[in-house]
């Protein structure tokens, strides 16, 4: 059965080699991008266009045409290949459309080799854009799917490309339109039948060796025809006796005919990266997309299903033969079977989704490192100060109301890009709303110490360091564990004078860092400058500031990330509604947190409203003393400086 996919939608592959099919009504070019886990696009090189049409696994037409097939064999791409983009763009200097608004909804189909569709996309809702990613082929878990993108470009080629992050897109995408106005329209001939895993040994010449960062699978096929015979099975799917050549063979993944709601079993680190850190780092955020993009699919086929109904209905009713009597009850019943059936199909494959995504979370979260991990997490009571600092940081949970339970890490990589705020005031809340204003203050600045112990404990000893400004001395309790741990630089700063001391030392640091940074000449640092990373908690803003100190606290906020000197704000926006308009470019630059859990976090694919949990320690748990000792401890037994 064909899978009719709209928006956001994704859709399993059960096969690798497969046939794109375009139909646009119109003259349209075709191209594909190869991406890596992340999305991102190595450079020209990993454009497939009518000028380069032929990449390893994906050949596209070489002229606008009305009609295309793309040919694609997802098992000769290389390792490092995640994402195949299929892109449609109009060409330029003909009598044809300027945008696809103009013309009938491009239909997009996967098929087979032997040409049975898989899934069917019409590309809907486009109006001023002139070019746009169709859909996008992407790997999880071993296991390749659909995704139906539809993202249009009114800048055409040039800002689709740049939005792929292809330098020179401008260029590139005229080349690419050059070479269609040059080339003869050509259909490519649907890939040749698989052999059997038997059979699968092609005598030929081998190819160049592949460098050690990513290297080509062993199907990539060769361009001389001569040696001996070279064997191109996967080494995870080769035979016994092949298998116990191979000192390190892969795990065998799904058979290629397996029914496409078979996933594989989770596996911890099942993603691309150098370490294990890095693999889950990349394994959490695919979780993180796949279930943005499944919810989405399953919203954006419920409205269809309701837009549906209402225009059936009213169609029955806008007939004077079927508005009253048994022909227009039937009517009305109908329709409301078919609303009901696509509810129930996108409920279905909803609830499959969900179910692979809750088995991988349950493999995937006793497995995270102390960077990543919950504070309940076991690995809390074997954690060692590290001798490099991970790739990220976690700074929470985040979850769909579809699914309250299946909770994502919120991770933040590393170093910080921006600084932090946890937002001490009620908000639009509901869990705020509950609680007084002493007891979410109190929370707000729980929730501040323990991300600033979580990334002194995920640093090595001495390259990230803490100051607290606490003007009024209302945090005493909250930071008494860090005070009495020594891990502070410095007792936290109060009064209006020990405020105004912190942020003038923080400023010039911040400008000899950067002076030194834009000359390329760190050795002309002053000696004894500390260059390790700070964290500044700012607790109680704006009592002890002046007009003064506001100004260098927006200045570290804006110029402090990119030289290692972040803000962590515990403040009530309310509280300095005195200085109106003026703060606004500080709270912008901030990543606001909230200590109860808040809807107010969008993703970055489809715009979902995430429901964040803040981190917290265990109740009776002795866990925040016993990783502060470590850290206290690693700081004692290690050199003043890295």
């Amino acid at each position: 059965m064909t899978a009719e996919l709209v928006r956001g939608q994704n859709h399993p592959l059960p096969h690798t080699r497969l046939e794109i099919r375009v139909s646009a009504g119109h003259p349209v070019l075709a191209a594909a991008t190869l991406g890596d886990a992340e999305g991102r696009i190595a450079g020209a090189e990993a454009l497939a266009h009518p000028g380069a049409a032929a990449l390893p696994g994906v050949e596209v037409p070489r002229q606008a045409a009305a009609r295309h097939r793309l040919a694609v064999d997802l098992e000769a791409v290389r390792d490092s290949v995640h994402r195949l983009s299929v892109l449609l763009a109009l060409p330029v200097g003909t009598d044809g459309p300027t945008r696809f608004g103009a013309s009938a909804a491009p239909v997009v189909t996967v098929t087979a080799p032997d040409g049975t569709a898989v899934a069917d996309y019409t590309i809907t809702g486009l109006d001023r854009e002139s070019a746009l990613v169709a859909l996008e082929l992407y790997r999880r878990q071993g296991t390749w799917k659909v995704r139906a993108v539809g993202q249009g470009y009114e800048g055409g080629l040039a800002a689709l490309l740049a939005d792929q992050g292809l330098d020179g897109a401008a260029e590139l995408a005229g080349s690419v339109l050059e070479a269609v106005s040059r080339s003869l329209a050509r259909s490519v001939a649907a890939p040749p039948p698989r052999l059997p895993e038997t059979d699968h040994v092609r005598r030929t010449a081998p190819a160049p060796a592949p460098a050690p960062a990513s290297p080509p699978p062993a199907s990539a096929a060769p361009a001389a025809a001569a040696g001996g015979p070279i064997d191109y099975t996967h080494p995870g799917r080769r035979p016994a006796s092949a298998a116990a050549q191979d000192p390190a063979p892969a795990a065998p993944p799904a058979p290629q005919d397996a029914a496409p709601d078979a996933y594989p079993t989770p596996v911890a680190g099942d993603a691309t990266g150098w370490s294990m850190d890095e693999r889950l780092y990349n394994q959490v955020w695919g979780m993180f997309e796949d279930l943005a993009r499944t919810v989405a699919a399953y919203r954006s086929a419920c409205q269809f299903a309701e837009s549906r109904l209402d225009q059936e209905i009213d169609r029955a009713l806008s007939d004077p033969r079927t508005r009253i009597g048994g022909a227009g009850d039937a009517a009305r019943a109908a329709a409301k079977a078919r609303h009901d059936e696509l509810t129930a199909r996108a409920q279905e494959a909803l609830d499959r989704d969900l179910a692979q995504l809750t088995a991988e979370a349950e493999v995937v979260e006793p497995a995270l490192p102390p960077a990543y991990a919950r504070w309940d997490n076991p690995v809390w009571h074997a954690h060692q100060v590290p001798t490099e600092a991970p790739p990220a940081v976690r700074l929470g949970d985040l979850h769909l109301p579809e699914r309250t339970g299946l909770r994502i890490p919120f991770l933040a990589h590393l170093p910080l890009s921006r600084g932090l705020w946890v937002d001490s005031g009620r908000g639009h809340s509901e869990a705020a709303a509950l609680l007084d204003e002493a007891e979410l203050r109190h929370l707000a600045l729980d929730s501040a110490v323990a991300h600033a112990v979580r990334l002194l404990a995920v640093h090595p000893p001495h390259t990230f360091r803490v100051r607290v400004i606490d003007a009024a001395g209302a945090g005493a309790g909250a930071f008494a564990p860090l005070v009495e741990a020594g891990v502070l630089t410095g007792p936290p700063a109060a009064g209006a004078a020990g405020v105004s001391a912190v942020l003038a030392q923080l400023t010039e640091r911040v400008d000899l860092l950067q002076m030194a940074q834009r000359a390329g000449a760190s050795e002309d640092l002053p000696p004894g400058l500390d260059t390790a990373q700070e964290l500044l908690i700012v607790h109680d803003f704006p009592h002890g500031f002046d007009d003064r100190a506001v100004n260098r606290l927006r200045y570290l906020a804006d110029e402090g990330p990119a030289v290692g000197t972040h803000l962590l704000m515990v403040a009530d926006r309310a509280d300095a509604a005195a200085y109106g308009p003026v703060l606004d470019p500080l709270w912008r630059s901030l990543l606001r947190l909230t200590p109860v859990p808040d809807d107010h976090l969008a993703d970055p694919w489809v715009g979902h409203a995430w429901t964040y949990e803040p981190p917290v320690f265990p109740a009776g748990s002795d866990v925040l003393r016993q990783v502060l000792a470590r850290i206290a401890e690693a700081r004692r037994s290690s050199p003043s400086h890295p």
